[in-house]
């Protein structure tokens, strides 16, 4: 069986190639994947699968048409608060795929915002003509249930995803503690000095050793870079690509201090203690949650003092996720794995 999976993938964005990575990880062995990216040649070589280009449209069509499903692989898709060209395009191929007469899989998604209400109206037509549907947050599931459509609730499947060590990661000093963020309009530049005055008082107050992790270069690289400059002598920049390993790297680490969505929950499954920032109603959902400290960006404390013995609190006497909640989690997350068995068939090994 041939099967079409569309998402942000190839664009460089860590969170949503683990997504992938814990798809590929779930389908049926007998699944074909035929991956739509931004870097095809990068996502046949680091998940050794057939991928095209997800703007040449000719080739698109040609996949949809010698496929026999179509899979909407994670995430915030339908949403327009980035643009709305992202429920144009997700929408639009979800539509033609329904039409073609493809079996369609809306899985482990986040739906919204949805600002406009013809966006509203698009996503709410577009869910109740796919074969099934999974979501990973609670918010999603009640705008489902408010229209009347049928979902799995399940955690989002990174949680279940795999997890590879890093090489070298254990000749850094220990201990560790890793920091994330990634560009947005409430980030000023007065919020990133503050931040980083209180990741210094932080470091010298705990000796610990920062690994900055930029998930995606073209919004996070920067600001690892000027933490980086500020922090030289105990602070190291990882880039790594893949998504197993970027979530091994919190096998040994303390703590995480991330804005990402997948940040914070690659370093909760891997027992971290963690603390949110959060730019989107995403990342508030989980840290609600899982009831972890944190913030929103806009709510960061102007006082690096303050912001600094939040940290300290928190590395000194917080705790991370029990073993049983993590447990708890990974096994909901495989959910989603159920979804697809149902719809793709079970042949598994």
């Amino acid at each position: 069986m041939r099967v079409v999976l569309c998402g942000y993938y190839g664009m460089g964005n860590g969170g949503d190639e683990a997504l992938l990575a814990s798809l590929l990880q779930l389908l049926p062995k007998q699944v074909e994947p035929i991956v739509l990216s931004g870097d095809p040649a990068q996502t046949r070589d680091r998940y050794k699968v057939e991928a095209i280009d997800r703007k040449s449209f000719s080739d698109v069509f040609s996949a949809l048409r010698r496929s026999q499903a179509f899979i909407w692989g994670g995430g915030s898709l339908m949403q327009d608060a980035t643009s709305a060209m992202n429920p144009i395009y997700y929408g639009g191929l979800m539509r033609v795929a329904q039409l073609m007469g493809l079996k369609t899989i809306a899985w482990a998604q986040g739906i919204g915002p949805l600002q406009r209400s013809w966006v509203k109206s698009f996503t709410k037509s577009t869910f109740k003509h796919c074969t099934t549907v999974s979501v990973r947050d609670s918010a999603s599931a009640a705008l489902l249930n408010s229209w009347q459509i049928p979902f799995t609730l399940a955690p989002d499947p990174v949680w279940a995803m795999e997890s590879s060590p890093v090489e070298g990661l254990w000749n850094l000093p220990a201990p560790r503690v890793a920091v994330n963020l990634r560009s947005h309009k409430h980030l000023t530049p007065e919020r990133i000095s503050t931040f980083t005055r209180a990741l210094a008082d932080f470091q010298k107050a705990t000796q610990t050793c920062l690994l900055l992790l930029p998930f995606q270069a073209s919004q996070d690289f920067a600001l690892a870079q000027s933490l980086h400059e500020a922090l030289p002598d105990v602070s190291h920049i990882l880039q790594i690509k893949r998504p197993q390993e970027l979530k091994g790297v919190f096998r040994g680490v303390e703590m995480t201090i991330a804005m990402r969505l997948h940040g914070l929950i690659m370093a909760a499954a891997e027992g971290c203690r963690c603390f949110g920032l959060s730019y989107d109603p995403k990342v508030t959902q989980l840290m609600s949650d899982l009831n972890l400290a944190g913030c929103t960006i806009a709510d960061l404390p102007g006082d690096s003092n303050e912001l600094s013995r939040m940290w300290i609190e928190l590395y000194a006497n917080g705790d991370p996720l029990s073993a049983d909640q993590i447990h708890s989690l990974v096994d909901r997350a495989f959910f989603h794995q159920t979804v697809l068995e149902e719809v793709l068939g079970n042949t598994r090994g």
